[in-house]
């Protein structure tokens, strides 16, 4: 019921009958709250054991005197950086075609970049073997200008490169399809070129997207392991990264050195979502608003 200027009345004993029932337990709640504390302390359990594995068995302590730990971090470490720098140098100028450009196709352009997202990982080494291996269909103009890509560290690159790029190209569609465009106008007005609009004024009002974006595509690349080990192997020393170490001392027998690894792996994708949440790139991989 409502009275004369439209506020809400309860016949009588209403109120107190809603009060009566919020003070009783409501079980279906419960019964929300319970199923959803057990699934977060099963995502949470195995990561909270390996942590206090590695911390307890001193393990992550001894990371520093093992010389196939060490050195598969500064492989990951160079070959991520160089996938990065080749995301960015590739997948900038396809995220602004994707966000300011409409032709035919286009659709399925967009597919093509999503589609290594949701690859797995095998399948797609075993892709990159088929066209840059040594019997791939690049093979005969590849062994004649003298490269040989397959099992060495520039594979390791690109199965990197193929499987965390479309995490930035997605991100950076979202940020530069977000800039105002009156914005741009009004540069363009003042006389700025379009590269100098693209740098001065696009990339620093979608800094943060694409700064979001440049974190996730580094964390996937840092994790990357099934088109590694397809494409590139596992050569130490040379194609072994930190996730395939991780993976090589275990079958080894070295549970401990394993861990170690595992748990270095574990605190930079931790550090990845700290960042993601405290410089509010939450929108990094959002493109719901992208036309």
């Amino acid at each position: 019921m409502t009275d004369a200027v439209g506020k809400r009345i309860f016949p009588s004993g209403g109120v107190s009958a809603v009060a009566r029932r919020r003070g009783r337990p409501n079980w279906g709640s419960a019964a929300v709250v319970g199923l959803a504390a057990m699934f977060a302390v099963f995502l949470a359990l195995p990561i909270v054991v390996l942590i206090a594995r590695s911390i307890l068995s001193g393990a992550l302590a001894a990371v520093a005197g093992s010389s196939a730990i060490i050195a598969a971090l500064g492989l990951s470490l160079a070959t991520t950086s160089v996938s990065l720098a080749l995301a960015i140098a590739f997948g900038l100028p396809l995220a602004f075609v994707l966000a300011r450009r409409s032709f035919r196709g286009k659709w399925l352009v967009e597919a093509i970049v999503d589609l290594p997202i949701v690859l797995p990982p095998a399948v797609a080494g075993l892709a990159l073997l088929l066209v840059f291996g040594r019997r791939g269909v690049l093979a005969g103009p590849m062994q004649a200008a003298g490269m040989d890509i397959a099992f060495t560290t520039v594979a390791v690159i690109l199965a990197q490169t193929f499987v965390s790029a479309p995490f930035f190209v997605r991100s950076a569609r979202a940020g530069i399809a977000g800039v105002d465009r009156d914005l741009e106008d009004a540069a363009r007005v003042d006389g700025a070129t379009e590269a100098r609009l693209f740098r001065d004024v696009t990339v620093p009002l979608a800094g943060a997207v694409l700064a979001g974006g440049l974190v996730m595509t580094w964390a996937r690349a840092l994790g990357e392991f099934g088109a590694t080990i397809m494409f590139a192997g596992n050569v130490e020393g040379r194609t072994q990264t930190l996730p395939l170490v991780v993976y090589a001392e275990f079958q080894a027998g070295n549970l401990d050195n394993s861990i170690a690894g595992a748990v270095i792996l574990v605190l930079a994708a931790l550090g990845v979502l700290v960042a993601v949440r405290f410089f509010h790139w939450g929108k990094a991989l959002d493109v719901r608003n992208v036309a």
